[in-house]
C-alpha cells in the first residue's frame, strides 16, 4: 500500500487548511485511516482517525476544529483543519491502520506515506 498526503503549507492563526491523503494498492474502503503530527523535538502524536464506516474520533486538542473524512470512490481521506494554533504547527502524516477500526495509537498502523508540512505562524 502506498499513502501520499499533501495539502499542507503555511497558514496564519485562525486560517484554515485542507490535507488529503491518497491512497492505492489495498482495499482502501474497508481500512481505517488516521492522521498523526509530529513537531520538532515531541513525539509523533494522534490527531484523527476514521473508520471504513465513516465514524470518526479526534484528538482533544483538535476537537471541534478538525473534520476527518473519506471518499472511497476517490480512495481519499480528507483532514479540514479550521480555526488553526501555532501549536498545531508539525508535520502530519496520514496512515493505513491494520485493521477496519481506527486506533489512537500508532502502533495499529501498519502502512505511512510521507507526509506533508503544516506550519501556523503570525
Amino acid at each position: 500500500v502506498q499513502l501520499q498526503a499533501c495539502g499542507g503549507g503555511f497558514a496564519q492563526p485562525g486560517a484554515s487548511l485542507r490535507l488529503s491523503c491518497a491512497a492505492s494498492g489495498r482495499s482502501f474502503s474497508s481500512t481505517a485511516i488516521g492522521w498523526f503530527r509530529q513537531a520538532p523535538g515531541r513525539e509523533r502524536e494522534f490527531v484523527a482517525a476514521i473508520e471504513w464506516t465513516g465514524s470518526a474520533i479526534y484528538a482533544d486538542s483538535v476537537k471541534g476544529r478538525f473534520t476527518v473524512s473519506r471518499d472511497n470512490a476517490k480512495n481519499t481521506v480528507n483532514l479540514q483543519m479550521n480555526s488553526l494554533k501555532p501549536e498545531d504547527t508539525a508535520f502530519y502524516y496520514c496512515a493505513a491502520a491494520k485493521g477496519r477500526y481506527y486506533s489512537t495509537a500508532a502502533y495499529s498502523y501498519g502502512y505511512w506515506g510521507q507526509g506533508t508540512q503544516v506550519t501556523v505562524s503570525s
